[in-house]
């Protein structure tokens, strides 16, 4: 698990592989009822952690401003990072399905506690941030976030990403 400072808060993140319960994980999560809440990404679509720190960025601004377009904090980081402006597209598209396997976990002011209860709840391995890029379905990104190869030639594919999550709401 990693900690990161954003204006004033913290988002704890913590990337989990082989995960066996995810159809449990995300029933939990659509009832409301999944304790503690917290955000869950298909891990397979993160590069890096850059774009997700300017998604949770984001969410944490229109949090300040009373305009959230979800629900909750933790379903508008994913709604943020999906760079979509349809909210049950960028749910199914960038949240877990039931047969998510690869998933990235974060939450934000989070203790200590609510963290190792998370750990508990998800039935797989935490593997090391640093396997985000290496374990990525670039095809799979480049395609959802309509990204070609003349711009990889001079971006990168989590730079690209973090792009259209910032200008989405003014495109």
């Amino acid at each position: 698990m990693k900690v990161y400072e954003l204006s004033g808060t913290t988002l704890s993140v913590a990337l989990f592989t082989d995960v066996a319960n995810s159809k449990e994980l995300l029933e939990l999560m659509q009832a409301g009822t999944l304790e503690p809440e917290v955000a869950l990404l298909n891990a397979s679509l993160i590069p890096d952690i850059f774009p997700v720190l300017a998604a949770a960025h984001k969410t944490l601004v229109a949090k300040s401003r009373d305009s959230l377009t979800t629900r909750t904090l933790h379903s508008e980081l994913v709604y943020n990072y999906s760079g979509s402006k349809h909210i049950s597209e960028s749910l199914k598209r960038c949240g877990i399905s039931d047969s998510t396997t690869y998933i990235l976990v974060a939450r934000f002011g989070a203790l200590e506690e609510e963290m190792t209860a998370m750990k508990t709840l998800i039935k797989g391995k935490e593997i090391d941030l640093e396997e985000l890029e290496g374990k990525a379905n670039k095809p799979q990104i480049q395609k959802h976030y309509k990204i070609t190869g003349v711009e990889l030639g001079i971006s990168t594919l989590g730079d690209a990403i973090t792009c259209r999550i910032a200008a989405r709401d003014a495109l």
